[in-house]
């Protein structure tokens, strides 16, 4: 799980019951509000330079739906409550996932995981090939460190995940356990340090999942409102030109 998917799982997760957001609430504003890390490229960015998929995402369902993108900027959970954002974008699509948020999905649009990150030359084609004498850059909490340390694999744990790309590209470790966006991302923008990308083990239930966009508390307007938009998003070939201006090549549900 990237830092933003679990940092917006642990915030939502804490806050408690609230009123649901109509539909004609939304239209009556003028307004969709979008929460989304400020400083977390490829997935959305302060500066808007580029604004990260998640924000150009949240353009589009806004121009779906009739009204603006408001922009809620979030780091700490207590932003959250105050807040008052409708949707997240990029939530795991999991029911376990959505009790822990409370978040209502939509019907998943793409599928990702934790992906190996090797350099060009490497050898290794899977998770399975990890051993003893591979190190393995993992992001600090994360459920691939857990796992990957079970295997005896050696670990290196890095706040961020593009710390542990940085730390490829200059071969203090043999992989980087990251999502298939941030790899992407990171080969767009660091075209001399390019990485090769090990696809996701959907073997291991833990490092896979499919996507959706979170509702904070929708009605069912609302819910449907959203569904709608996405799929006709999806349909024109919207949703994959977003990915894809980040270097991201969107693999379908499972």
């Amino acid at each position: 799980m990237t830092r933003l998917l679990a940092m917006l799982a642990a915030i939502v997760g804490l806050v408690g019951p609230v009123e649901a957001r109509s539909l004609d609430a939304i239209r009556s504003l003028g307004q969709l509000g979008l929460c989304a890390h400020p400083n977390s490229l490829p997935f959305a960015s302060k500066a808007g330079d580029p604004p990260g998929f998640q924000v150009e995402m949240g353009q589009a369902l806004a121009r779906e739906l009739g009204v603006a993108l408001r922009l809620d900027w979030i780091i700490t959970m207590y932003q959250l409550r105050a807040a008052g954002c409708d949707v997240v974008m990029d939530v795991i699509a999991d029911p376990e996932a959505q009790g822990e948020t409370r978040l209502k999905t939509t019907r998943p649009y793409y599928h990702s995981g934790v992906a190996l990150a090797v350099p060009a030359a490497s050898k290794l084609t899977s998770f399975a090939g990890l051993d003893r004498t591979t190190k393995v850059g993992v992001q600090v909490g994360s459920v691939a460190a857990m796992l990957i340390s079970q295997r005896h694999v050696p670990t290196s744990t890095f706040g961020f995940e593009i710390d542990s790309l940085d730390a490829l590209a200059n071969h203090e470790i043999d992989a980087a356990a990251v999502t298939p966006a941030n790899a992407a991302y990171y080969n767009q923008t660091h075209p001399d340090k390019a990485v090769r990308l090990v696809a996701p083990d959907d073997s291991e239930a833990s490092l896979t999942w499919n996507v959706a966009i979170g509702m904070v508390r929708p009605d069912e307007a609302l819910r449907e409102a959203v569904e709608a938009s996405l799929a006709r998003l999806r349909a024109d070939g919207t949703v994959e030109r977003i990915y894809s201006r980040y270097g991201i090549v969107l693999q379908a549900p499972k």
